[in-house]
């Protein structure tokens, strides 16, 4: 029998918080994106003990610079050109925005394909805005008009539309809405998570993927996780991004990233933990053993 060789994985540039301990920002996205194949270069804006979630932290914010000056490293390194996507999550200051962007210049002018995947992490229905205020604005302005994909929760979606969402309709017209703004050269793939309408059905939570070819709903349980579970915005912008380089459909990409977050989800519900249990169901990330399909929506 011959041996296959072994192939170069895709790389992807990361940029986005990281803790110590528990998993958001970084330390959510980068094991689901390495088990579904992908080398990912993390470039780390913040470095905390934990989520800001539990009211007490140490840790500090790096400063925006530096996003620039590691991708001088990886540059010397002759490595830009393999970068085949750019994923951004928590900015935290006016600086980094502007370091995302320019990081993804350089990117792009490399490598020209290279997909923009931006999860603009801003709020949270009944947190409100958690940024500095003048970030929002900032995003909208410039991150949005650069990404090729971006996975706004439901809050997020209002804020950056000034629309409101309450059913699905609403959504629909918020999302196509938000499509306009997106880079005009690429897919302008807008996936709307944590979606709760008024006229969906009882004890579900759902993510809306909308595109030009389309939109579909996928929909899974709702389990009772309280307080809601810190990391999985930024878990499901990762395992989506990943399974659209993979497979480049979205209602795939929709299907298998939306069972993989419920199978942690589950495992997490399970053991009792505050923490998202990313590696103690670390199978489920590369194949579901429940799958809930995308539905196409008329």
């Amino acid at each position: 029998m011959t041996e296959l060789a072994p192939s170069v994985p895709l790389h992807l540039l990361s940029i986005q918080s990281w803790v110590a301990y528990g998993h958001v920002g970084n330390a959510a996205a980068m094991f689901p994106l390495q088990r579904l194949g992908f080398e990912v270069w993390a470039v780390n804006t913040v470095q905390f003990s934990n989520h800001t979630g539990y009211g007490a932290w140490t840790g500090m914010v790096f400063p925006a610079e530096l996003v620039g000056e590691l991708l001088d490293g990886i540059e010397a390194r002759g490595a830009l050109p393999d970068c085949h996507g750019v994923l951004s999550g928590y900015m935290g200051s006016e600086g980094t925005v502007d370091a995302v962007v320019k990081a993804l210049g350089r990117v792009r002018a490399v490598n020209p394909q290279a997909l923009y995947c931006c999860d603009p992490v801003m709020g949270d229905v009944g947190r409100g805005v958690f940024v500095r205020p003048e970030l929002p604005e900032l995003i909208a302005a410039h991150a949005i008009p650069a990404a090729d994909i971006v996975t706004p929760n439901q809050f997020e979606l209002e804020l950056l539309t000034g629309l409101k969402v309450d059913t699905l309709e609403h959504a629909l017209k918020a999302a196509h809405t938000l499509r306009e703004k997106l880079n005009p050269g690429g897919p302008r793939i807008v996936v709307v998570t944590s979606l709760v309408r008024s006229d969906a059905p009882q004890g579900v939570i759902e993510t809306l993927a909308v595109t030009g070819n389309g939109a579909w709903l996928c929909r899974t349980p709702l389990l009772p996780l309280d307080p809601p579970r810190n990391g999985t915005g930024d878990a499901i912008a990762a395992l989506f991004y990943g399974q659209y380089l993979k497979t480049g459909s979205v209602p795939q990409a929709l299907s298998l990233a939306m069972s993989s977050l419920y199978a942690v989800l589950k495992v997490t519900h399970q053991l009792g933990t505050r923490e998202i249990q990313l590696v103690a169901a670390q199978d489920e990330l590369l194949r579901p053993s429940e799958v809930f399909e995308a539905e196409q929506l008329g």
